[in-house]
């Protein structure tokens, strides 16, 4: 999958959040979970596309580490509606199937990343 992929894919699971949160019922507990996961899951893409705009290596990494946590939170979030049988739906398992790929993508990512940059710092020492 390469960078324009993951950028619609990010984008996609944003706008599948939403429209999920839309359709949720009024509840006050539902309103704040629903609040988190929109702030988290929406930043996943925002935040993956500036870790492409990265200035360094490092600045990339950074970056990428927190799309990874963003990604990872939007996991627990769907987690606890789903565990405190606020909802039922047919979607959510959905969603947290793609929150949980997008955060072994991430991972996946940032571990290679790092992985670059130690061997790319052990080169120039020699």
């Amino acid at each position: 999958m390469d960078k324009v992929e993951l950028k619609q894919r990010t984008k996609k699971f944003s706008i599948d959040v939403i429209k999920f949160v839309e359709e949720l019922p009024r509840k006050r507990s539902l309103d704040i979970l629903s609040h988190q996961l929109l702030r988290s899951s929406t930043s996943i893409g925002a935040n993956y596309r500036s870790a492409c705009r990265g200035k360094s290596t490092a600045d990339f990494i950074n970056k990428i580490i927190i799309v990874e946590e963003e990604a990872d939170e939007s996991v627990y979030w769907l987690e606890l509606m789903e565990e405190s049988g606020l909802i039922s739906s047919t979607i959510l398992p959905l969603l947290k199937k793609e929150a949980n790929e997008l955060t072994a993508i991430f991972t996946a990512i940032g571990k290679t990343a790092k992985e670059k940059q130690r061997l790319s710092k052990s080169e120039i020492k020699k």
